[in-house]
């Protein structure tokens, strides 16, 4: 730590960290990662990689009576060829759990998407920046600064004109979630607003992301980081991701949802453990992957492209996972009793997709996101939900 004009530099560290799994030292700082060196050694694609470095639910977390905050980042922000680039990735800053502030990042690298279906990218290097945070209460307080849930960001230093410690443990139960690109935020405007960052926040604890954009696959690898994770609660938002990208039949999705669990239960045998099915999604409800983006007008959309005559051969789509997905915690419950389901079309359904469609046919909006946080805490934190802290 060092001081300079009245300024305190305070070097990134992971003990500043909330939401990560492991963190890797770059030539510019610190990069978090949500899945652990090993697990990313056997990553077999680019858009998982891109995916799990981006830091969605990761945020800073320190004490401090500082009342002007500045955060230098190296972001890598995604553009799609032939589109506008996106808004710049947004920063939220919480004061004791308030969203009090927010700000961007101008510049860093960019990744430019050449092939959608392919993922196929190019990258343009730039420079770093600065989130910059005034006017701030003053007095201790905690802080809170949550990182764009959808740019790579690298952490360089944090300047404040007053000193900072780590954060002290909040006590809270640690939530660990596992789930698709919605999961990861997908048409959220700030990270503090993705769905599983508002459910969190309702039901008082720590949320630790695995929302892969695209890469709730089953892997093997994301189980085994899941079961070696701290973890008081566990969710697992499976079945999207196996439709729209038509990577598995019938025959190897219900095994595969099994050893999934397996994995977990050999390091978390009783922690309490949710599956939930997919969301209401029309295009897939009954038609199988693969998706295809549809371009029509100039705003990207989706379409399923896959055969609905098919389902007999063992062909997927919403309906029959969210079946096996049923059955298959149905039938280990009576060994687990800890292991429970969800139906997602409880956090977004016929009535809510007539509220607030999906922008992109696969995607809820900002909107969207409110409501399934808000059912999500309500059967699963409330009540009788599996999250609710029991006593005695």
């Amino acid at each position: 730590m060092s001081s300079e004009q009245g300024w305190i530099t305070t070097p990134v560290t992971a003990d500043l960290l909330r939401g990560h799994l492991d963190v890797e030292r770059t030539a510019h700082g610190l990069l978090p990662h949500r899945l652990p060196a090993r697990a990313r050694r056997q990553i077999p694609d680019d858009r998982l990689a891109v995916a799990e470095a981006q830091p969605s639910g990761v945020r800073l977390a320190f004490r401090t009576r500082a009342t002007v905050i500045e955060l230098d980042a190296l972001p890598t922000k995604r553009v799609y060829q032939g589109f506008p680039a996106p808004p710049d990735g947004v920063y939220d800053l919480l004061v004791d759990g308030r969203l009090t502030a927010q700000a961007t990042v101008a510049g860093g690298n960019v990744r430019t998407v050449t092939d959608l279906v392919g993922q196929t990218a190019e990258l343009t290097e730039g420079p770093a920046g600065t989130a910059r945070f005034t006017s701030l209460p003053a007095g201790d307080k905690d802080i809170e600064i949550w990182l764009p849930h959808t740019e790579v960001t690298e952490l360089i230093a944090l300047r404040t004109d007053a000193p900072v410690e780590p954060a002290r443990g909040s006590g809270r139960r640690v939530w660990l979630h596992h789930g698709s690109s919605i999961s990861h935020g997908s048409n959220a405007v700030h990270p503090s607003a993705i769905w599983p960052a508002l459910a969190a926040a309702r039901g008082g604890v720590e949320l630790v992301n695995l929302g892969f954009g695209g890469s709730a696959l089953l892997d093997p690898f994301t189980a085994r980081a899941m079961r070696e994770s701290p973890a008081d609660l566990i969710s697992l938002k499976i079945g999207i991701n196996v439709v729209n990208g038509d990577t598995m039949r019938l025959r190897a999705f219900t095994p595969a949802v099994h050893g999934f669990l397996d994995t977990i239960r050999e390091g978390r045998p009783t922690t309490p453990l949710l599956v939930v099915s997919p969301i209401l999604c029309p295009v897939q409800e009954d038609t199988p992957g693969p998706l295809a983006p549809d371009f029509d007008g100039g705003t990207l959309r989706f379409r399923a492209t896959g055969d609905p005559a098919e389902r007999a051969a063992g062909r997927l789509t919403l309906t029959i996972i969210r079946d096996v997905l049923a059955a298959v915690v149905e039938e280990r419950a009576a060994d687990d009793p800890n292991l429970h389901h969800l139906d997602g079309r409880a956090l977004y359904g016929e009535a809510d997709h007539a509220e607030f469609p999906l922008p992109d046919a696969i995607h809820p909006g900002p909107e969207g996101h409110r409501r399934i946080a808000e059912n999500f805490a309500r059967l699963a934190f409330a009540g009788d939900g599996p999250f609710v802290a029991r006593t005695g």
